[in-house]
């Protein structure tokens, strides 16, 4: 009897799974008919009613005028002559390119190595301008050669037909471009000649100092600076000549108080373009600085 009501709820529970399952499906199928019905609304013809139909957008005659005029406007403003130049350029660029690519790489290293083998002949001892005489004179007597011999010696030099000519034309018209592949760059020498008009035995020009003449208790000295403690600042102390600075100097000494840094060594950038001294500071003209030195510290510069 246990057993039979056992089975009984078992056969319950079973009816029960397969209705929920019924009803799974059911829903599913509803939801994609659903989807479809709204998928056919969406993309079937003629569903927008606010949709335009063709033919129907009409423009007014001002609409067209201005259209018309944007496309007039727009092709006066195109670079007519940058659009040529550029196409030229594309066209040389290509023709390089393809010249380039000419010279298969087996033909370039045997060119290197010959003309390495030039250079390594004229020793260690060789310039520059040796150098390239050298370079030059292979390049010369290998198209000499290249141009008496015939196609049957051509196997003489280690070419083919086809690799002979190419060689032939990139010794004549792209010398410095195989130079550039192989990686042969030779600088120019430059010779620097220094040339001394000056009569012999004539004596130096003494320099002058823009200004009124400096009296002896200046003690002046071109070129020259002095380290020390700065009693005015340079940078924001300017005078119109080197003697009203060393004036300065003379005066604040006098007035100096007890106890105060007093001026013994003043200097001034006389030179419109501005005077050196081994700061980090850029000394404009006019600058007068004055300083007191307790240990002499000169710097002289030419």
């Amino acid at each position: 009897m246990v057993r039979a009501l056992r089975l009984g709820g078992r056969a319950a529970a079973a009816a029960r799974w397969c209705t929920c399952r019924r009803a799974a499906v059911a829903l599913c199928v509803a939801n994609l008919v659903a989807a479809l019905l709204v998928a056919r609304a969406l993309y079937a013809p003629g569903s927008f009613a606010f949709a335009p139909k063709r033919g129907e957008l009409k423009y007014s005659r001002e609409q067209m005028r201005w259209v018309e005029e944007s496309i007039r406007i727009r092709r006066a403003a195109e670079p007519v002559e940058l659009i040529e130049a550029v196409k030229k350029l594309r066209k040389a660029f290509t023709r390089e390119e393809k010249t380039r690519k000419g010279l298969p790489l087996e033909l370039k290293q045997k060119v290197s190595l010959e003309i390495l083998q030039r250079l390594h002949d004229l020793g260690e001892g060789s310039n520059t301008t040796e150098q390239q005489e050298a370079v030059e004179a292979w390049r010369v007597g290998k198209l000499k050669d290249m141009r008496s011999a015939s196609s049957k010696n051509l196997s003489n030099f280690g070419l083919s037909s086809e690799d002979s000519r190419m060689l032939k034309r990139a010794l004549e018209f792209n010398w410095q471009r195989i130079l550039e592949d192989i990686g042969l760059w030779i600088p120019p020498t430059i010779y620097h000649i220094e040339h001394d008009d000056k009569p012999e035995n004539e004596p130096e020009d003494e320099e002058i100092i823009p200004g009124p003449p400096l009296p002896p208790e200046c003690n002046t000295e071109l070129h020259t600076d002095y380290g020390g403690t700065a009693v005015r600042w340079g940078l924001t102390h300017h005078k119109e000549s080197a003697a009203d600075c060393c004036q300065a100097c003379i005066d604040q000494a006098k007035r100096a108080r007890p106890g105060a840094l007093k001026c013994n060594i003043w200097v001034y950038c006389p030179s419109e373009y501005g005077c050196y001294s081994p700061d980090k500071y850029e000394h404009k003209h006019q600058e007068c600085w004055l300083k007191q030195v307790f240990s002499v510290v000169v710097y002289v510069y030419i």
